[in-house]
């Protein structure tokens, strides 16, 4: 198969003709099949779609596929969608009572495959729909849903419910560098065993890439030798790659699935295929039963990010610092969501005028 440049008639939609340049995409047989110059590739489109972070392309995925279904039965164009058709989808979702943060990933879902796809979309109107909805969705009582921080307290309890085995040392591993490297769950999920390296002063840990870090540029974060034994991210995570190494596991996944005999995933014996990588999804099984079993509500992965920002900005650790380490951008207003709690009652004004 050969492309050629060529200039040609191409029909417009109104059966007029205008004379352009175009890809004369030439098959074997001679049959050519000509596309616009906007038309991209089927592999630039792909590319296009997986320059976002997994877990965006996978909810925005989600969510541009309700969209289109929702175009269908209106008999409205999904691509380029009009202003009006926006706030009339947004209109839409907040009828069906979605929470306001739903329909803004929404809102950017749309909005962020039009760019993709070359076009110009106005949601200026749909927006404003947006913001009568907050009103009103406040004024009934609805509050935005947050994975609770978990104290460095819940966390003991949460490691004291794990087991002695291997499963256990392998929790007990998920939850200390979760905490310690404030990591998102598709970043735990992501580690190799040859991401960390034993140094002097703790453990080296290299996230190849993650939510804020769009050019897969890499990180490496520091994590230091914790103060007890029992919560000691560097000598847990250093046994845990120890007992990986007695069984032959060298390389791949570092949390791995352990089957019901204790056998590792990715060894001959072991039951299943693959090497067993444990998903996002996994990991947050992991930590609500460990919350369960100690009796804490609402722990989810998320609070293994939320628990260390908000105990560092108690301690009085910058702002900066904490968005280093957990790979906020600077410009993040997440990490100031987690911060601001611990502010308001260390900063707090009414400390000083002498109740």
């Amino acid at each position: 198969m050969t492309t050629e440049h060529t200039t040609e008639l191409i029909p417009c939609p109104d059966d007029d003709t205008v004379e352009g340049v175009v890809d004369a995409v030439v098959v074997d047989g001679g049959q050519a099949l000509v596309l616009p110059d906007d038309a991209l590739t089927e592999s630039a489109a792909a590319r296009v779609a997986d320059g976002w972070a997994v877990s965006t392309r996978t909810g925005y995925a989600r969510d541009w596929r309700t969209f289109t279904a929702w175009c269908s039965t209106t008999h409205r164009a999904p691509l380029p969608a009009t202003a009006e058709t926006l706030a009339s989808y947004t209109d839409h979702l907040a009828s069906a009572g979605a929470a306001p943060a739903t329909v803004d990933r929404a809102l950017g879902a749309i909005a962020s495959r039009h760019a993709a796809a070359g076009h110009a979309v106005s949601t200026k109107a749909a927006r404003m729909v947006l913001r009568s909805y907050r009103r009103e969705w406040a004024g009934a009582g609805g509050r935005r849903k947050q994975a609770p921080a978990l104290s460095v307290e819940d966390l003991r309890a949460m490691l004291d419910a794990a087991g002695q085995d291997l499963v256990g040392l392998r929790d007990r591993t998920l939850l200390l560098l979760g905490y310690a490297m404030m990591a998102r769950r598709s970043e735990l999920a992501a580690l190799d065993i040859t991401d960390l390296r034993t140094v002097p002063d703790g453990l080296e840990v290299f996230v190849a890439t993650s939510k804020t870090d769009k050019d897969s540029a890499g990180t490496t974060v520091a994590i230091p030798y914790g103060t007890h034994l029992s919560t000691c991210p560097v000598r847990t995570a250093s046994a845990y790659l120890a007992t990986l190494a007695n069984a032959g596991v060298t390389t791949g996944p570092l949390l791995r699935s352990i089957d019901r005999h204790g056998r590792l995933a990715g060894t001959p014996d072991a039951a299943g295929r693959g090497t067993g990588r444990m998903s996002g999804a996994g990991i947050n099984l992991v930590v609500k039963r460990l919350a369960t079993a100690a009796g804490i509500e609402g722990v989810t992965a998320h609070s293994l990010r939320a628990g260390p920002a908000t105990a560092a900005a108690a301690a009085g650790v910058p702002r900066a610092w904490i968005a280093r380490q957990g790979r906020w951008s600077e410009a993040s207003t997440a990490v100031d969501s987690y911060i601001r709690p611990a502010d308001a009652w260390r900063d707090n004004p009414m400390r000083k005028v002498g109740l």
